[in-house]
């Protein structure tokens, strides 16, 4: 891995010499206190946050959008702290956005929160505020857009009916298998005020990933809020976890419970089905062939079908790691076969599923979240066909392209190619990867263009979840893998956006 020194050299050079230059190099932000790697990790012995917490909330929610990076850039000047600034963003998401009518659209303020921190943490010091900050606008353009739709606002939670501890947690199942909104409201509260982290979202991984509504929006939801808690402190918990039960309840038509929705289907079939894997099923030998036989599942077989041909290989001794390698791989080639928001989210809620899987210590609902994830990559493959004209393209058998410079300049050949030629870049990056196992280069490189260049919510969601799990893939298809994301991150030829030179305003001003 590159010394800090180092990246901060390869930062400044080739690609970024005119963006970077035009924008005072970010120097700007040495200017003020840079985010630790420690502050952006919740202290083992900090109980609580600073008590000032709902001020900072109501900054957040009464500042106009035009005034609201200068006003949190001369708080973060006399004392701010990164932390506190994460929770306040996550909370006024949860309090004034609402989920619905679909968990999504307006409501990615709240769901970015954690991508943007995961960008933040992994970047160099002086680069951390910077997501943050997009955030904060994209909360403002949000909020924007709940005003115009009605207003909603999370109101206070019916106190008399909050149970105790020793009730709290059976009430939360039964009222989500039975889907019913006001029941899970109160017991998401009670569970919040006498649960730990790790026991309640024990109970959300599995309500996550039960149903197919809303492109994967359900899962990311929970593992992004369960990885933010984590940082921001549990105290923070009952209004973040009702904003969950009540996102989690949304659906069309009648009550579920009493229905057979087809996006309710696979879960159903996946309980009967999860007792079949082997009582070791985590353990096996990681296999490449079979990887390739279940991508060959994926592009054409069935839900259903896709489900009994894991557990079929992973009880001939396989791990799953090598139905993970396939999953990650075909939701990268379903991207470069219809770029958008569709594929995208094959991506992302992989990401999050993934997440759960590794998260949970009960076996039963690492099975479930495994089969689910399973089943909605031809689920979405499906609805890709429904917007349009699907390609072709295997990334399995993607040629890789020689590149013409070498060293920090073959990146930046990459990074160019992107705008002009994503095809070109992607078999450009097949042949970097194998030269270059470890692309920290890249990897920042990609990571600033979004700061610099991106627009919306998913350039962040999108490359937090591509460049974390390009470590969660085996190393044979990693560069196959990152190959795939060219197809939906920015190139260092698109045009850039503003709020890095609002964000150096605020703070220089």
């Amino acid at each position: 891995m590159f010394p800090q020194s180092t990246r901060r050299t390869f930062l400044k050079s080739t690609a970024f010499g005119g963006a970077m230059t035009g924008l005072g190099d970010l120097g700007f932000l040495s200017q003020i206190e840079s985010v630790s790697a420690a502050e952006s990790t919740l202290d083992p012995n900090v109980v609580r946050l600073d008590p000032s917490i709902e001020p900072v909330v109501q900054l957040l929610e009464e500042t106009p959008r035009e005034q609201l990076l200068e006003k949190v850039a001369a708080r973060i000047k006399s004392g701010l702290t990164y932390r506190e600034v994460l929770a306040a963003l996550l909370l006024a998401g949860v309090r004034n956005v609402q989920p619905r009518p679909s968990v999504g659209f307006k409501f990615h303020a709240v769901l970015v929160v954690n991508s943007a921190h995961l960008a933040s943490i992994a970047s160099p010091p002086e680069h951390r505020w910077l997501p943050i900050f997009w955030a904060l606008d994209e909360f403002k353009s949000s909020q924007a857009a709940d005003v115009r739709e009605g207003n909603w606002t999370m109101a206070p939670v019916k106190e008399a009916s909050v149970l105790p501890a020793d009730k709290a947690r059976q009430a939360f199942v039964s009222a989500m298998d039975s889907w019913d909104e006001g029941a899970a409201d109160v017991a998401a509260a009670g569970l919040a005020r006498s649960a730990t982290i790790d026991e309640a979202f024990e109970l959300f991984y599995r309500f996550g990933a039960r149903d197919f509504r809303d492109i994967g929006h359900k899962a990311i939801f929970v593992a992004n809020s369960r990885r933010t808690l984590e940082v921001i402190g549990w105290q923070h918990a009952e209004p973040i976890l009702r904003s969950l039960a009540y996102a989690l309840q949304h659906h069309e038509g009648g009550n579920p419970f009493q229905g057979n929705a087809a996006a309710d289907l696979p879960w159903k079939r996946n309980r009967e089905l999860a007792s079949k894997l082997r009582k070791d099923w985590t353990e096996g030998r990681v296999d490449s062939a079979a990887t390739t036989e279940f991508l060959a599942v994926l592009r054409s077989g069935s839900d259903e079908e896709a489900c009994a041909q894991a557990v079929e290989i992973i009880n001939r001794g396989v791990s799953p790691q090598s139905i993970w390698d396939a999953l990650f791989v075909g939701a990268g080639e379903l991207l470069i076969r219809q770029p958008g928001i569709v594929a995208l989210h094959a991506m992302t809620s992989s990401n999050a599923l993934r997440y759960a899987f590794q998260a949970t210590s009960n076996d039963e609902t690492r099975r479930m979240v495994f089969l689910q994830n399973v089943a909605f990559l031809p689920l979405f493959r499906g609805a890709m066909v429904s917007r349009g004209q699907v390609g072709t393209a295997r990334l399995d058998t993607l040629e890789a392209i020689p590149l013409d410079a070498t060293g920090p300049n073959a990146c930046t050949e990459i990074l160019a190619d992107i705008s002009r030629n994503r095809s070109q870049a992607a078999g450009k990056l097949i042949s970097y990867v194998k030269d270059n196992p470890d692309p920290v280069d890249f990897i920042d490189a990609a990571r600033l263009l979004i700061f610099l260049k991106g627009t919306n919510s998913h350039d962040y969601k999108f490359s937090a979840a591509l460049l974390e799990d390009f470590q969660h893939v085996s190393p044979e298809w990693r560069a196959r893998f990152l190959a795939a994301g060219v197809y939906n991150l920015r190139g260092s030829g698109d045009r850039e956006n503003q709020l890095v030179k609002r964000t150096r305003d605020a703070f220089m001003g």
